[in-house]
């Protein structure tokens, strides 16, 4: 099975240097027989659900917890998301379901669904720190303000006219700080500043190295720009990375809405 496995992984480089940005994905039924040597990594808003007006908006379709369940179990456990939001918003989320994850760009981390919080990588933001940049939210109707304690993040997709603002705004303060040791991650409608040294990247290296994840062959699928990060560690991990939405560089294939995401993992639980 790992000659299988490696197999594919050539197919996939040979698609990658005939076309920069492929569309191929894999084919469902190839890696249904390898599911106990991968690990499935997966992030959320844009990837595994639509993405609405508001964070808060956002639903899990009919089915979809059932899905992450069972795979799951098919993967004893190696199963996990990794996204921007904190493990106390995903569990909103998706409850009464609990998942393993990384959250908050890798500033926290759970390798239990037993356990609340594994392990917890960053130390919350300078309380001045974010007064100044909460006051960005008074820029224009519609930005949307989130404290996540150890990030903030400035959401402005009822208000796409204030973009240039928020990130002026936010040049000014960390001119004001040039040694204030945060990060400023742009993404979909949506401004971050957190502390730096930790990424999405990070925590997804640090959670390979854990049981049940050690030793397997990671699959991620994100949208966004924070997800580069980890698409840019796949290959040194034999992983492969699927963008959604848009054709990303690097990756090995890309899906064009959540909805084929959600699709593709269903499918993986059919012996078919």
């Amino acid at each position: 099975m790992k000659s299988e496995l490696a197999e594919m992984a050539m197919d996939e480089q040979r698609t990658m240097r005939e076309d920069e940005a492929p569309d191929a994905v894999p084919v469902p039924h190839a890696l249904v027989p390898h599911l106990d040597e991968i690990a499935i990594l997966l992030d959320i808003d844009g990837t595994l659900l639509d993405l609405m007006p508001t964070p808060r908006e956002v639903w899990v379709p009919p089915g979809l917890s059932d899905t992450l369940n069972r795979l799951t179990e098919r993967t004893s456990g190696a199963l996990a998301l990794v996204s921007g939001r904190s493990l106390n918003d995903i569990d909103l989320i998706f409850a009464p379901d609990v998942f393993r994850a990384v959250a908050g760009h890798g500033a926290e981390m759970r390798l239990s669904a037993d356990n609340e919080t594994d392990d917890v990588h960053a130390p919350p933001l300078d309380k001045e720190l974010k007064r100044r940049l909460a006051a960005i939210a008074k820029l224009s109707p519609g930005i949307l303000l989130e404290d996540k304690g150890y990030s903030l993040a400035l959401h402005y997709r009822l208000a796409p006219h204030a973009e240039k603002a928020i990130y002026e705004s936010v040049s000014v303060i960390r001119a004001d700080l040039p040694n204030a040791p945060i990060e400023v991650l742009p993404g979909k409608f949506v401004c971050e500043i957190k502390h730096s040294g930790f990424t999405k990247a990070t925590g997804v290296r640090e959670l390979m190295k854990r049981e049940p994840f050690k030793g397997r062959r990671p699959i991620f699928i994100g949208d966004d720009v924070t997800d580069e990060t980890v698409f840019a560690i796949m290959p040194d991990m034999n992983g492969l990375a699927f963008s959604v939405g848009r054709r990303a560089m690097g990756v090995n294939g890309h899906f064009d809405a959540p909805g084929d995401v959600r699709a593709f993992l269903a499918r993986l639980l059919d012996p078919r």
